[in-house]
């Protein structure tokens, strides 16, 4: 992925997160969580919060995609908080950036 690919799925990354809060109503304190995960934590992630806003990446551009989004975040002022599953042995390589809400449980 070159670096204008990242640049503009980043743009378009944070213009879906910023489209989710207002749709799902998001309060000023609301924030997203914003993680690495495998197809399976992608899934797990899905069926458990709602909403979710995802992308897939290659792992290798994975790295610069978060931090353009994490930039982009903070011009905004959007609250956000970064977290990332450790990489253990036989682990998947990440392919996805999800947001999330930790208070937004699934009914």
């Amino acid at each position: 992925m070159t670096v204008q690919n990242n640049e503009f799925k980043a743009r378009e990354y944070v213009f879906d997160l910023g489209n989710a809060a207002k749709e799902n109503g998001f309060k000023p304190d609301e924030s997203w969580e914003l993680s690495l995960a495998t197809t399976d934590e992608k899934s797990a992630i899905e069926k458990r919060y709602y909403p979710t806003v995802s992308a897939k990446v290659l792992p290798e551009g994975l790295g610069e995609l978060l931090n353009l989004v994490k930039a982009k975040l903070r011009i905004l002022n959007m609250n956000f908080e970064s977290k990332s599953l450790p990489v253990g042995e036989g682990h998947d390589p990440f392919q996805y950036i999800v947001a999330f809400n930790p208070d937004r449980r699934r009914g």
